[in-house]
């Protein structure tokens, strides 16, 4: 059943809300939970749930994007069908790039038209969940709807900004204020909507309605549609499916959300279970050595307690604490680390004290540097968030 569906993922995004940490990457290719790309977790469910027809719409500052699919998701064969394609702007009907979901899928009709697959499935790639879209397509026919909206509930991420009210039997009758996903009024759309492929082109050969329906976020223009067509949603989290049920969903809004998901996979019950064996993340992950500590040239020991190291880190004398290092991190003699995340080919110097930050890629942080530590000499250099963490860019020069 899968195999009768082409996906669309949108990976366009700018946000400017994780700056600087998009600086220089689409907000889908931020790294995340010490290895991962936020895409990875979207593509994993694809992968498991076996859909093997994927474009991936790229358009802002694409390079690390397209390089990290190049690199980590040349997995299908296209001899058999299959294919994970990056797809830029087409600009067939002129010069526009892309805007939001319908003139995107618009500008790329002819790619969905000459597909042989009966439906069309399009996801957000900036969000991180685990979900069997098999199921859902399985539930989208059981129903014969035209449009199917996965949709979550209020225990499942953070407050949503507006919500589907539904009739009965989960049909979509309209919105209604998030407030009534608390009371089980209503459910919170995730980014995730199966379509019928013959309705979605009849919708895109329009170009007014494309125009109307870009004009209001997504599950407003999937609820205009609900008064003339069956639109229904299926409800996420469930017992349908072969992942495991954990409800977990984020946007990463902010910095701040984008630290405490990180943050939140240290605990000893993590939100989100990175270890569930049968639904294994796929990433690109480079010829790195393993992850060690060692003594420092003055004796000491390397440690590190109750933190994520990824390959090829070193921590030579140095102390890290609930953090999350990336690969090729080093720690030198000395250094302390507390509640940071270090992204790839950090250096930390010697006596170096870093707290509650998070630091881009290739930064090398000098010895005896103090960050995170004298708030008024952080904000002389650094971005510091409303939450008080200090943020450095990447290939940032002391």
């Amino acid at each position: 059943m899968p195999a009768q569906t082409l996906t669309i993922v949108k990976a366009t995004g700018q946000d400017e809300c994780l700056a600087p940490l998009t600086l220089h990457r689409a907000k889908a290719a931020v790294p995340f939970g010490g290895k991962f790309r936020v895409i990875d977790f979207t593509l994993a469910n694809c992968l498991h749930s076996g859909l093997r027809q994927i474009l991936v719409l790229t358009q802002w500052k694409s390079h690390s994007l397209q390089k990290h699919l190049r690199d980590g998701w040349s997995i299908f064969h296209p001899e058999l069908g299959e294919y994970i394609t990056p797809i830029p702007p087409q600009m067939r009907e002129g010069s526009d790039w892309y805007g939001g979901l319908f003139s995107a899928m618009r500008q790329n009709r002819y790619l969905i038209e000459r597909n042989a697959e009966r439906f069309v499935l399009t996801l957000d790639g900036d969000l991180i969940y685990r979900m069997d879209y098999a199921e859902l397509i399985r539930y989208h026919r059981e129903r014969g709807a035209v449009i199917t909206a996965a949709c979550r509930g209020a225990d499942s991420g953070p407050k949503p900004a507006m919500a589907f009210d539904l009739a009965g039997e989960d049909r979509v009758s309209g919105l209604t204020p998030a407030e009534a996903v608390a009371s089980g009024a209503g459910c919170a759309p995730m980014g995730v909507y199966l379509f019928d492929k013959d309705f979605l082109l009849g919708m895109l050969e329009s170009a007014e309605a494309v125009v109307a329906a870009d004009q209001v976020p997504v599950p407003e223009a999937v609820a205009n549609l609900a008064g003339n067509h069956e639109v229904c949603v299926y409800r996420f989290g469930g017992e349908r499916g072969r992942v495991s049920p954990d409800r977990y969903w984020n946007d990463l809004r902010s910095i701040d959300e984008y630290y405490d998901a990180n943050m939140a996979l240290l605990k000893h019950d993590p939100p989100l279970n990175l270890y569930q064996h049968d639904w294994e993340i796929f990433t690109a992950q480079g010829q790195n050595p393993p992850a060690r500590t060692v003594p420092g040239l003055s004796g000491t020991e390397g440690i590190f307690v109750n933190s994520m190291l990824a390959a090829g880190t070193v921590v030579s004398g140095g102390g890290v604490n609930h953090s999350i290092l990336f690969t090729r991190v080093r720690v030198m003699d000395g250094a302390i680390v507390e509640d940071a995340i270090l992204f790839s080919g950090v250096s930390v110097g010697e006596r170096s004290h870093l707290r509650r930050c998070i630091i881009d890629k290739e930064v090398e942080v000098p010895p005896d540097t103090r960050i995170g530590i004298d708030p008024a000499a952080d904000r002389a250099r650094f971005l510091i968030t409303p939450g008080g963490l200090v943020v450095i860019p990447k290939g940032y020069k002391f």
